[in-house]
């Protein structure tokens, strides 16, 4: 199989995810087009040399719909040659946009790919496309059907992450982000946008509170008590879990991941295509895979995942040098820290999307660039990105400096 190579990434700042956020007048279109243009212009691309652009995107309707990246090519001034196409696997969309490009580069079929995604959330709801899984009972019954808040304090519950675990890892989240604004870590990747006179919108994360600490959270109520004990959804867990007799409501808005806006590219490529654009790979993709996993735990897919990636990769933990995982949910990264055994000094260093937010079909590929940023910075090999999802699922994908 050819040698997939990462060869640049950019992502737009994250907007508040509603009406008054920075990025709120900002069309998905625009947001996915400002990457196209910075991996454009960064790398001096003939565009018509792009083998296919390939976007994630959880709710492609409305501003979002119709093939976005395809819509975003033209907005960014693309050769019409530049094909797209719009994938979604829910909060993993981002990641498997790059995996699939990935496999195209693999498979000898693309040479240059550029891969990412967008979502704004401010503009489509979460949840606007609809879907069997939610609406239809025949699907959701034997999916054990529930929030995602719900399914988080499942976990939490199940795996014995208390109220204060929970925040005090948020708390760390909004830290370590702050830290990585104020050091310049994200200086490289993140683009600012601007608009149509050139005036900057955005050009620094906006849902971030760095302020926030133990006592501030503990003011929060549970965000997901209500839906859990009145809305009949506890009954539903327990009846996935019986070992569990009642769910301890944890997960609050302070400490779940945050509604935003933005957008992210990664662009992919062989080594003939590399050569072609004139650019020096930063890394490669080893290894990536997906899974399905419990529906009723529902975010413990990266646990999941994660073991059949090292399995069919032949590596181990110990091989890992920096993991980043979406923070959802508080509990999501401390039951994968808890089942491989990871410092938290080697997991999401620099924040993630409880301090930042979280623009569910961008994300995946936000962190990955994150990720391979840091290992640069550190002078470090390898590092495994992985998302939870949906309906139970997962997705990884490892990556290593060249």
């Amino acid at each position: 199989m050819t040698e997939v190579f990462i060869y640049d990434h950019v992502r737009t700042p994250r907007g508040r995810g509603k009406k008054d956020g920075s990025l709120h007048e900002v069309p998905s279109v625009r947001l996915a087009a400002k990457t196209l243009e910075a991996i454009r212009d960064r790398n001096g691309l003939d565009t018509s040399t792009v083998d296919d652009i390939i976007m994630g995107c959880v709710d492609p309707v409305m501003d979002a719909g119709a093939v976005i990246p395809k819509a975003a090519a033209f907005e960014a001034g693309y050769s019409f040659a530049a094909p797209g196409m719009q994938i979604s696997r829910f909060c993993a969309s981002g990641l498997d946009a790059v995996n699939f490009g990935a496999g195209k580069v693999a498979a000898g079929s693309d040479d240059i790919v550029i891969a990412g995604g967008v979502e704004s959330m401010s503009r489509v709801g979460m949840g606007m496309s609809g879907g069997a899984w939610y609406m239809d009972p025949s699907v959701n019954f034997p999916a054990y059907f529930m929030p995602q808040g719900v399914s988080a304090d499942l976990i939490a519950t199940k795996y014995g992450f208390s109220r204060d675990d929970v925040d005090a890892y948020a708390v760390e989240s909004q830290k370590r982000a702050a830290n990585a604004w104020d050091k310049g870590y994200f200086k490289n990747s993140v683009i600012p946008v601007k608009d149509q006179n050139g005036l900057t919108i955005l050009d620094r994360d906006e849902h971030m509170r760095p302020s926030t600490d133990m006592q501030s959270l503990a003011s929060l109520n549970p965000s997901f008590q209500m839906p859990g004990e009145m809305g009949g959804f506890e009954a539903v867990g327990i009846q996935a879990h019986p070992e569990v007799e009642k769910i301890t409501y944890v997960h609050h808005a302070g400490n779940s991941s945050g509604i935003v806006d933005g957008a992210a590219a990664v662009l992919l490529g062989s080594k003939a295509g590399g050569e072609a654009m004139g650019v020096k790979p930063r890394a490669r993709i080893r290894h990536f895979t997906n899974i399905g996993s419990d529906p009723a735990l529902m975010l413990t897919g990266p646990v999941d995942v994660t073991e059949k990636l090292l399995k069919r990769s032949g590596m181990s933990i110990a091989d890992i040098d920096l993991f980043e995982l979406n923070e959802a949910f508080a509990a999501v990264v401390l039951r994968y820290c808890q089942a491989f055994d990871i410092p938290h000094d080697k997991i999401n260093v620099n924040g993630g999307a409880i301090a930042m937010g979280h623009p569910l079909g961008a994300t995946g590929a936000m962190i990955l660039g994150t990720v391979l940023d840091e290992l640069e910075r550190r002078d470090l090999n390898t590092a495994l990105v992985t998302l939870c999802i949906g309906a139970g699922m997962g997705t990884a994908t490892i990556i290593e400096r060249v």
